[in-house]
């Protein structure tokens, strides 16, 4: 969901719950989320989150500045990592006793290369039913430049850095690279079917353009 506050336009997430009270909260990349009673109405979030308008924005604002570059990676307990979108302590995603640096990034990477697999498999599973199609093969690759791909051969490849996204935009991915199954190019066919299982893939699409070079190891 989008939300316009002083001529800008933010992307928040909302989670409904079994809480009394809303609450806002902005993650490490920016992201805005919006943590809500289970009955309320989009009118209530979106009056709230502008009531607060002033005080996101400058948040928002001072974490930009301070992020223009990506600030190295502390490869120790306390040293933290993005998971489906939240940020983890490094101890929380592996094993961190008696390991060097290098042992603790090979396995950091290890695991994410496993995460990713197991998220896209199980995704791809709930997907390829509602779109007709099913791929070949699935692999998870590094890749700098590509969150996924689909070969003439109708092989599906992933970029294990997307199990660093939040879900929906996992999903973004599978449903894009499912899409391409069908349709091998970005004509409007292909942003129809898209759109068909996803309407607001834009957000998605954002969402990487604006957090993908915070997803890093």
């Amino acid at each position: 969901m989008r939300i316009e506050i002083e001529d800008m336009s933010i992307e928040m997430n909302i989670e409904y719950g079994n809480r009394t009270k809303i609450a806002i909260h902005i993650d490490s990349v920016g992201l805005l989320t919006v943590k809500v009673p289970n009955d309320t109405s989009q009118d209530i979030i979106v009056s709230t989150v502008q009531r607060h308008g002033k005080q996101i924005l400058k948040k928002l604002q001072s974490m930009s500045a301070a992020r223009e570059t990506p600030k190295p990676r502390e490869y120790q307990d306390k040293g933290k990592f993005l998971y489906l979108g939240k940020e983890y302590f490094l101890h929380e995603l592996i094993g961190t006793d008696g390991l060097s640096e290098d042992e603790l990034k090979k396995n950091l990477k290890k695991f994410y290369f496993t995460s990713c697999k197991n998220i896209v498999e199980k995704q791809i599973k709930q997907y390829q039913g509602l779109l007709k199609v099913k791929p070949k093969s699935i692999e998870v690759i590094e890749s700098k430049t590509k969150w996924g791909s689909c070969s003439s051969g109708k092989k599906v490849c992933f970029n294990y850095r997307l199990a660093m996204a939040p879900i929906e935009v996992i999903n973004y991915v599978v449903i894009h690279e499912l899409c391409h199954l069908i349709h091998m190019n970005h004509d409007r066919s292909f942003w129809r079917r898209v759109g068909s299982i996803m309407p607001d893939y834009k957000e998605k699409e954002a969402y990487l353009a604006r957090h993908g070079q915070f997803m890093t190891l």
